[in-house]
């Protein structure tokens, strides 16, 4: 027997390895796909100067000096206009649900108070609820301004362009006016957290009785798979309901976090956002041959919900492709509700998208997975 070095022992053990490593199809596919999906996040989906943001903008004067400010605005990449309202109440609201990041009001008489010297004032209603999607346009505002001024205050008008500046404008915070990111992050955390310990700790559990053999008993039984389904999930709800009110106590009493909202609207947001990760989970199960790979496959679907949901970065700055993705993440439309409930006084009406999204989503994730399930049975 050798006890030294030997080469063809050493060719064995490698290529019963990467037999082993061809034959576990999860976890390869983990290792090669995961660097590429996240190159490609970090290396297109994500922008933390996001722009053409929705606006909105309310014309209360439509003079040539209007129309050079508000092109100017649109000729600098961070306002998209998609539209006009009536009165500070149609602004409020549509910032409310989250259908602009800005409403742009323009005086009344502005084109003449400019000309005379009163220095008006446009203001800038923004959605600070995420302070970082709306920091760099309001700071982009007074290079706006100056562009415009330049090129419509021409010839006699031309003094009126000097400085200073021949009216200002005021950016009106809403919703977080301090700017805090604890105010925008702490809610959409508790996002977060209930996708990571919900599809994990479902995943891995089921995967766990496969292993010890408790769950092909089960299969023996008429049990059907809509109840082993329901069995198996409903559990970890209430798993969820402690992390949650541990969660919001820490909010308010630590970070000072305000809840402005109706409750209900976050309690019907909430259990449907639950049972879609307990779902996704039991699906993960279904697809998992070990508890290695329910944890991988559980992070492969936890990285969207951070990256593609607007909890890190604005939904909106964005491409288009990866909103389309963010848009079948739960995580997105938990999150935008309960920042709705909780920062803007959102009720059950105004959720009433995210909570039918919610719906959809549910059932979708619950229907592959019973029919997954089936196909085990098979």
């Amino acid at each position: 027997m050798s006890m030294g070095f030997s080469i063809s022992r050493f060719l064995a053990v490698l290529l019963k390895e990467f037999i082993q490593m061809r034959r576990d199809r999860v976890t390869f596919a983990m290792m090669i796909g995961l660097p590429i999906i996240q190159l490609m996040l970090f290396g297109f989906a994500i922008n933390a100067d996001p722009r053409h943001l929705p606006t909105l903008v309310e014309v209360n004067d439509e003079g040539p000096l209007t129309r050079a400010l508000l092109a100017g605005m649109e000729t600098s990449g961070y306002f998209d206009f998609i539209g006009q309202v009536r009165g500070p109440e149609a602004g409020e609201e549509a910032l409310r649900r989250g259908e602009a990041n800005f409403v742009i009001v323009i005086p009344d008489d502005f084109a003449r108070d400019v000309v005379r010297g009163l220095n008006p004032v446009v203001l800038v209603a923004a959605d600070a609820s995420d302070p970082s999607a709306v920091a760099g346009a309001a700071a982009a505002m007074s290079g706006i301004v100056s562009n415009a001024m330049a090129q419509t205050l021409t010839g006699p008008l031309a003094q009126a362009a000097g400085s200073p500046a021949p009216f200002s404008v005021t950016v009106h915070r809403e919703y977080n006016p301090e700017g805090r990111t604890s105010t925008n992050i702490v809610p959409g955390l508790l996002a977060i957290i209930l996708s990571m310990t919900m599809v994990m700790i479902t995943a891995v559990a089921i995967v766990k009785e496969r292993e010890r053999g408790t769950m092909e008993m089960l299969i023996s039984t008429p049990v059907r798979p809509a109840e082993v389904m329901l069995g198996k999930i409903l559990p970890y709800v209430v798993v969820g309901y402690v992390q949650t009110a541990v969660f919001m106590l820490a909010a308010f009493a630590v970070f000072n976090v305000p809840f402005t909202g109706t409750f209900m609207a976050f309690f019907y947001g909430f259990n449907l956002f639950v049972l879609g990760n307990l779902a996704l989970g039991f699906l993960i199960s279904t697809v998992a041959h070990n508890q290695m790979q329910a944890m991988q496959l559980s992070f492969f679907t936890i990285l969207p919900s951070i990256l593609l949901s607007g909890f890190m970065f604005p939904f909106a700055g964005m491409p288009g492709w990866a909103q389309t993705i963010g848009t079948a993440v739960p995580a997105t439309h938990f999150i935008r509700l309960i920042r709705k409930v909780m920062l803007k006084g959102a009720g059950t009406i105004d959720v009433s998208p995210e909570l039918a999204a919610l719906g959809v989503i549910v059932l979708v994730i619950s229907f592959v997975a019973m029919l997954r399930y089936r196909q085990t049975l098979d």
